[in-house]
């Protein structure tokens, strides 16, 4: 099927996608299923490689290979001990971008942009944006509080507005994005593409279990709270028992986290060293105090217990505020189908 030339913008010709839209390197649940399966229905997907090892990043890599041809991204972490090689992989690999959730060093942005690969860091204010573009990144992906996980304060419609006007380069609006509308809204903002995550966690195509995705479905708009309790830094998540649990117990949950961050450890395969680097880098980068980094440690393993083991009791949901306003669980292709569908139409209205 034919793509409409309204849909053709500087991110597809970047990326090498049919749609503009662009499915969030969320951890634990952007695995080589859903990276595939998004590439393959036309838009960009990302394997979330900061939960991984560097083994299982190049396992997950080649496992994305032989479902598809089509390009794809990897999601990476600036602080990680072992950013450097990961780095040296994806180039190897070929992979087309690479996606961080932090600003990348301007080495890695050199190293990675030398080699032909996109460069597309996530921002959440204007001055992030201005400082990755003077790196000479590729793109940004510019998230507004409506976004899920780590999530800043400034909303959608008023962040997106001030980025496109601080850079030059393509920007990806993320942060409440469902459906076409969405992506003809922001196309008429002035931004070359969206980025879904939600959306894509609530697919056929995510291994996420079915009972977790329940959960999801029967949120309401007003069933999610953006919290610290989890890492010490803003995220949004679904309101749960849990995170009521975690708001409430801020010292008892210290012993816990240092627990579950020791058994992230063995699940990673990161060394004692390295996890002491990177505890550093947290509070080097962010400015955290020492329980904070504790808990950022923590952090992976309490989303992994819902996202990998279905267990909601122990775990928490990161979610953006659009679970609230999706009620299926189609396939990838089904999904970006209806998302160009909806846009085509939407830009028709305005343009009649």
């Amino acid at each position: 099927m034919a793509v409409d030339p309204r849909l053709s913008t500087r991110a597809t010709a970047l990326f090498g996608v049919d749609y503009p839209v662009v499915q969030t390197g969320m951890g634990w649940v952007a695995g080589p299923s859903l990276v595939a399966g998004t590439a393959e229905a036309g838009g960009l997907g990302i394997l979330a490689a900061a939960t991984m090892s560097l083994d299982e990043m190049a396992r997950a890599i080649q496992e994305v290979r032989s479902r598809t041809d089509r390009p794809f991204g990897v999601n990476l972490r600036t602080d990680a001990a072992d950013a450097a090689e990961r780095v040296d992989h994806l180039i190897r690999a070929g992979v087309r971008v690479a996606s961080f959730a932090q600003a990348p060093r301007r080495d890695m942005v050199d190293r990675l942009r030398d080699a032909g690969v996109a460069v597309m860091p996530t921002v959440g204010a204007r001055r992030h944006a201005e400082k990755v573009a003077a790196y000479g990144v590729d793109a940004v992906l510019c998230q507004g509080r409506e976004g899920g996980g780590h999530t800043g304060a400034v909303p959608t419609s008023l962040l997106l507005p001030q980025v496109l006007d601080a850079v030059d380069v393509p920007v990806i609006a993320a942060g409440g994005f469902h459906d076409g509308r969405g992506l003809a809204a922001a196309l008429a903002w002035g931004a070359d593409g969206i980025a879904m995550g939600t959306r894509f966690l609530l697919t056929a195509d995510s291994k996420v279990p079915d009972a977790v995705k329940q959960v999801y479905l029967a949120t309401g708009v007003g069933g999610t709270v953006v919290s610290r309790s989890v890492d010490g830094v803003p995220q949004r998540l679904i309101r749960t028992e849990t995170v009521d649990r975690l708001e409430r117990a801020r010292l008892a949950r210290l012993p816990r986290a240092v627990r579950q961050a020791w058994r992230f450890r063995r699940i990673t395969g990161l060394g004692v060293g390295a996890m002491i680097r990177e505890g550093l880098a947290l509070r080097r980068n962010q400015g955290l105090t020492w329980s904070q980094t504790v808990m950022a440690a923590n952090a992976p393993m309490l989303t992994r217990a819902s996202m990998v083991d279905g267990d909601v009791e122990a775990g928490v949901l990161p979610t953006g505020q659009c679970a609230g306003v999706v009620e299926d669980l189609p396939t990838c292709a089904e999904l970006l189908q209806r998302v160009a569908a909806e846009a085509v139409a939407a830009l028709d209205r305005v343009a009649r």
